[in-house]
């Protein structure tokens, strides 16, 4: 973790800041957020800034934020592969299928044993095809499934493939399992909830996630807003 303030030159030539980002915050919002505090303490009018993955508001862990020349390198980092921990809810559905929408059906557990967890869970590790939730911000004739979704309107989401090469899962607290899930880029972890509710004949939706690491970037190096403050120049100084 860093220890000393972070100078304008710094800032233009390109840093990869890591931030932990704060539940029902969209990634938009901290970018801006992180955008403003460097243009007023380097009382600069404009500066380079932008995420490397999305996180739903919703989420909660690793954003990776480039500036200045760094930008360059977002879309490489978007590409690395993903780790995240969370909360997958069995016997229940959202349309959504995440927290973000209302419970719309439930599904019995009872006939759900911890071999047939452990069975079920093998069936999503590798390269597989994942619909994308009807509630993300892919496009589909230059509209938002999220925007069709909201309208009450059906629309097909294609299929895509990707690939999950770690899957791990804790049933201790079942019907609630948690789990780790390291996952390729483009993966939906919401969507790897439903369909793993509906391999084991039952629903489920996601109730917690956690972006802990993006290729060689961790979470626990990660800061929050108010210890990044505490690096930036001040005013005086500038």
């Amino acid at each position: 973790m860093r220890n000393k303030e972070f100078s304008l030159e710094e800032f233009k030539t390109g840093q990869v800041l890591l931030f932990d980002k704060p539940l029902n915050w969209t990634s938009f919002q901290l970018v801006n957020k992180v955008r403003w505090l460097i243009k007023r303490s380097c009382n600069i009018k404009k500066i380079k800034v932008g995420h490397a993955g999305t996180l739903d508001p919703l989420a909660t862990g690793l954003l990776i934020i480039c500036t200045g020349k760094f930008t360059k390198t977002i879309p490489e980092l978007q590409g690395q592969v993903k780790e995240y921990t969370g909360t997958i809810s069995l016997g229940a559905t959202t349309p959504s299928f995440d927290l973000e929408t209302e419970i719309d059906e439930k599904f019995p557990t009872d006939h759900i044993s911890e071999e047939l967890l452990q069975e079920t869970k093998k069936k999503f590790i590798g390269e597989i095809e994942q619909t994308p939730p009807v509630f993300s911000a892919l496009k589909k004739d230059g509209k938002r499934l999220y925007e069709y979704a909201r309208e009450g309107k059906e629309v097909e989401v294609k299929k895509r493939k990707i690939e999950i090469s770690e899957f791990e899962i804790d049933t201790k607290t079942f019907p609630e399992v948690d789990f780790r899930v390291v996952c390729s880029k483009g993966t939906y972890i919401r969507s790897l909830a439903h369909e793993f509710g509906l391999a084991l004949n039952s629903g489920a939706h996601l109730s917690a996630l956690r972006r802990t690491g993006i290729g060689e970037y961790s979470v626990e190096n990660a800061m929050d807003l108010e210890s990044f403050e505490k690096l930036l120049p001040s005013r005086e100084n500038n």
